[in-house]
């Protein structure tokens, strides 16, 4: 089979795509003949030597693959020719992916191979954030930072099928009104520091949860439109800059500042990836929510996708292809 491999950490441009021998599951394992496997931003990090983790050489990233089982091994129920989703830690740009049999998971009906691979991290993560961490209500103001990207095209969408009211922020035109596209009730640019004073306006005070995947200014200046009470959930830090806050804030506005550390959480609680795999394929099954896929590449062009998710190119998820 082939596999995209990463020697030594550089840019996207430094993978090569190589001959290996596919890899045989063992015991509770499933090996998948992929047909579409997403590309994260945190690809791209693993690839540079970023990540928190760091794998031995050579390695292939990608961690989410959707497909068809190949083969199995002992002790497992997936049978060769059943639709699933996976998520091994990683290994999923290549044409065969083994996983644990407990990390994989049924495709939902009626979903294509690129949604089905575009789905589980980053909407797994918002209902985590949303729900889990912060308790969110039909009728409150969700606030969603980087609204085009996956995890903000994800949590619009849990946010609406939840009945908060939805204000989503962008850098671009084109971006907000993909935001708009899903669901948003209010989409403001976020390149100035002009919408912290529309957020207040049509919040009439504050957003109740602020979900944050870009920290740095992004999230300094969120401390300044969130309502009292509110909820600012840390994603990430996609700006590049760790930011900090005085704690007399949190004290004067009785805020909460909520870490929202998806795979930490299903690393201690195994069975929180199933259970939410099945809440979510409900309500893909009744249309309210639904993985948006703006770019799917010929797998060859993995260099390609990696370099546009890094230069902010991609709306949603964007996929590469296997052939079929």
């Amino acid at each position: 089979m082939r596999a995209w491999l990463v020697d030594q950490f550089g840019e996207p441009e430094t993978m090569r795509l190589a001959d290996v021998a596919a890899p045989e599951p063992r015991e509770g394992e499933v090996r998948i003949r992929a047909r579409a496997a997403a590309v994260n931003f945190f690809d791209l990090l693993l690839v540079q030597g970023k990540y928190q983790a760091k794998p031995g050489f050579p390695f292939t990233p990608g961690a989410e693959v959707a497909g068809v089982v190949d083969a199995v091994g002992p002790g497992v129920e997936w049978k060769a020719g059943d639709e699933v989703v996976a998520l091994p830690e990683r290994g999923c740009y290549a044409e065969m992916v083994v996983c644990p049999a407990g990390r994989v998971l049924a495709k939902p009906r009626g979903m294509s191979f690129a949604e089905a691979a575009a789905m589980p991290i980053v909407f797994q993560t918002s209902w985590f954030a949303l729900v889990d961490r912060a308790g969110l209500r039909a009728g409150e103001w969700l606030l969603v930072h980087a609204g085009a990207s996956g995890t903000g095209m994800s949590a619009i969408q849990i946010g609406k099928s939840l009945g908060a009211r939805v204000i989503a922020t962008a850098s671009t035109e084109e971006k907000l009104a993909f935001c708009r596209a899903q669901g948003a009730d209010h989409a403001f640019n976020y390149s100035g520091p002009e919408w912290v004073e529309e957020v207040k306006r049509v919040t009439g005070g504050g957003a109740d949860v602020i979900y944050d995947p870009v920290g740095g200014d992004i999230f300094d200046l969120s401390t300044k439109c969130i309502a009292p009470g509110g909820r600012l959930l840390v994603i990430g830090f996609t700006s590049g800059r760790i930011p900090t806050v005085a704690a007399n804030r949190i004290l004067l506005k009785n805020i909460s500042i909520v870490g929202a550390i998806w795979g930490n959480w299903c690393a201690a609680h195994p069975q929180y990836v199933s259970g939410t795999h099945r809440k979510l394929t409900e309500l893909f099954e009744t249309n309210r929510i639904r993985p948006v896929v703006s770019r799917e590449y010929a797998f060859e062009d993995a260099r390609q996708a990696l370099r546009d998710v890094a230069n902010r190119a991609v709306m949603g998820k964007c996929v590469l292809r296997a052939q079929e």
